[in-house]
């Protein structure tokens, strides 16, 4: 699908292309244009890793809808790819969830997970989740779907699992569907055969959230796609990677007063010129200049 359709619309053809569908993270535009150029069909932003990566905070609700929007902006310029982004709990009421879709829409989204936590939220595989009632969250489904003016994606998670058991958890992810949800994300599952009975109950894609240290096994898209999961989200996995190998870098440099012997671990000059497309950048600076200097 080009680019001329919306971004909703190229992330539903995404999920019927792969099956299931890779759903990877990307924390910056730059490892956007990477996971693009490795062959991924769908993008994502998490919240906890713009809140980590942009600002240095904990993933607890402290980041707002325009914190996200700059990082979401920020992709959406250097891809093509559909980008899904955690909108949290939507940042506030009815007329702050209608907004959230909006400006969401307007920075280039495919679409938007929205959960059913209280507003001070946790971090869905750490404990201590607070939910709000099941009819506070079909208001939050509806709000966004009543907002999205396209084919904009409303996925509805539910953190229900952990604080009030299976059933509560399908319940709740019916009634958003009939609420309007397009897919569905049930978070922190621990078998494979929870997610057999979510997709069984809900008659929607069901996105399987396979991030790592979590409450979550490591299932693979085998595994998954056996049990009838449409999309396998790894939210933040090149981040941590990134991360360790920062904090490497900077110890051997504080260490041994030179990179060395780290430098065979890291992304050559070459390489980052060859994924910006930076040579093509100066052949049309050059191009320009020569134009100038003719008239």
């Amino acid at each position: 699908m080009t680019r001329t359709a919306t971004p909703g619309a190229r992330l539903r053809q995404a999920v019927q292309d792969e099956r299931p569908l890779q759903v990877v993270g990307a924390v910056n535009a730059y490892h956007a244009i990477m996971a693009e150029r490795t062959g991924y069909k769908t993008l994502y932003l998490s919240g906890g890793g713009v809140a980590a990566c942009s600002f240095g905070l904990p993933d607890l609700g402290v980041t707002s809808l325009n914190d996200v929007l700059e990082d979401v902006r920020r992709v959406t310029y250097a891809t093509a790819l559909p980008l899904l982004v955690d909108a949290d709990t939507g940042w506030g009421g009815a007329l702050n969830i209608a907004r959230t879709v909006r400006e969401m829409q307007r920075a280039g989204a495919a679409g938007v997970h929205i959960e059913d936590q209280v507003a001070a939220k946790r971090c869905g595989h750490r404990p201590n989740k607070a939910i709000v009632s099941k009819e506070e969250m079909v208001d939050r489904v509806k709000a966004a779907v009543d907002a999205r003016t396209d084919d904009f994606v409303i996925m509805a998670r539910t953190d229900a699992l952990a604080v009030e058991g299976m059933g509560s958890a399908i319940d709740r992810a019916v009634a958003c569907v009939e609420a309007g949800a397009d897919m569905i994300f049930p978070e922190a599952m621990v078998e494979l055969a929870q997610y057999r009975e979510f997709v069984a109950a809900v008659g929607v894609p069901v996105l399987a959230n396979i991030t790592e240290f979590g409450a979550t096994p490591l299932f693979t898209t085998t595994e998954l796609g056996e049990a009838g999961v449409s999309l396998v989200l790894y939210p933040l996995s090149a981040f941590r990677a990134m991360n360790q190998a920062a904090l490497d870098v900077y110890q051997a440099i504080r260490r041994d007063g030179t990179q060395a012997k780290v430098i065979d671990t890291m992304q050559t000059r070459a390489e980052l010129y060859d994924f910006l497309d930076y040579h093509g950048y100066e052949r049309r600076l050059d191009a320009l200049f020569a134009a100038d200097k003719g008239q």
